[in-house]
């Protein structure tokens, strides 16, 4: 079978096509056909060695995959040969609170991923897709959304409430359409002004030009009555955060996910304190969070956003292509 590896050392243009022998299921393990994988910004991290410098090589990188079961092993008994399937991002987190050791369970990281034709994981690490959508759509999931519906519904999210979401990334445009499911208003930032159009006509209330704009939280207070946002989906980590801060309402909430302007700088916890608000890390989500979320993409037959999908043999320029920042939603790459 064919299979992506980082080789020798970490960087983009040392990910490489290889052949290993495919796999055979173990006892509770199934025998995944990959169809399509999806990429997000911790798997570019992964490829230039940014996000563990410890991994050893070879590598097979990516946590996000949708396929089919082509074969099972003994005493499985929660999919057959046939479904279509996803892997979850932490193999090991079904549900209840998350542990240090369930982190280390996170497919693409932690584990070998899923950048390969065939994958075998335990049956309980799988979660069946929902019929609407394509293996590209549905490849999506495991990460962004999961992380999306974690940070709005997981945090309890209301009809009615006032939303900030960062950028339009693939957690962010998650977090729009469920904010919309959800009967909330989002406001949205981007630098560019065709993306925040695009997120209009998705939805969005109200789109911020944070070039333009720099001071983009007094216009959020603008557009709220002077109050705040009620949540924020904190996306860009240090560089960001301070003026989140100051764009959420006194007894608001913020859901701290990523680190896409770095993960280092000063917080002044003063503000945090003085307007008593909740601040939530968010590392994606179990298996009952993922299972409770489909249900909802099933029933609202919600689809994926999906910038682009590149051919297998052209995984290095897919990350490339996030790498330079220009998509809007998700960039998958399908496997056939």
């Amino acid at each position: 079978m064919r299979v992506y590896e980082v080789r020798e050392s970490f960087g983009i243009d040392h990910l490489a096509l290889a052949e290993r022998e495919r796999p055979s299921p173990g006892r509770r393990q199934a025998l995944v056909r990959v169809r399509a994988v999806s990429l997000n910004y911790r798997d570019l991290l992964v490829a230039k060695g940014l996000y563990n410098p410890k991994i050893p090589l070879p590598f097979v990188p990516f946590s996000d995959g949708a396929g089919d079961i082509v074969a099972v092993g003994e005493g499985v008994s929660r999919v057959k040969v046939g479904d279509r399937v996803s892997g979850i991002f932490m193999q090991d987190w079904l549900g209840g609170e998350l542990t240090e050791a369930m982190t280390k369970s996170a497919l693409g990281g932690g584990m070998q991923g899923m950048l390969s034709e065939y994958v075998v994981l335990d049956e309980g690490g799988l979660v069946h897709i929902p019929e609407h959508l394509s293996y590209e759509e549905a490849a999506t999931l495991p990460c962004a959304a999961v992380t999306a519906w974690h940070a709005l519904m997981e945090t309890g999210l209301k009809p009615g409430e006032r939303v900030l979401l960062l950028g339009t990334g693939g957690v962010s445009i998650f977090s729009l359409q469920f904010v919309l499911m959800a009967g909330a208003e989002a406001i949205i930032t981007s630098g560019s002004d065709e993306k925040l159009a695009k997120a209009a006509r998705l939805g969005a209330t109200h789109g911020i030009n944070y070039k333009t704009v720099p001071e983009w939280d007094k216009r959020v207070r603008e557009l709220t009555g002077g109050t705040g946002v009620d949540l924020v989906v904190e996306v860009g980590g240090a560089g960001t955060l301070p003026q989140s801060i100051k764009a959420v309402r006194t007894g608001g909430r913020i859901s701290l996910i990523g680190v896409l302007t770095g993960a280092s700088g000063e917080i002044n916890p003063r503000p945090i304190v003085m307007k008593k608000i909740r601040m939530q890390g968010i590392m994606v989500g179990s298996r009952e969070m993922f299972e409770s979320m489909n249900r909802a993409v099933s029933l609202h037959r919600l689809r994926p956003v999906i910038d682009r999908v590149f051919p297998f043999g052209e995984a290095g320029d897919a990350l490339r292509y996030m790498e330079r920042g220009a998509h809007f939603g998700k960039i998958c790459i399908s496997i056939g």
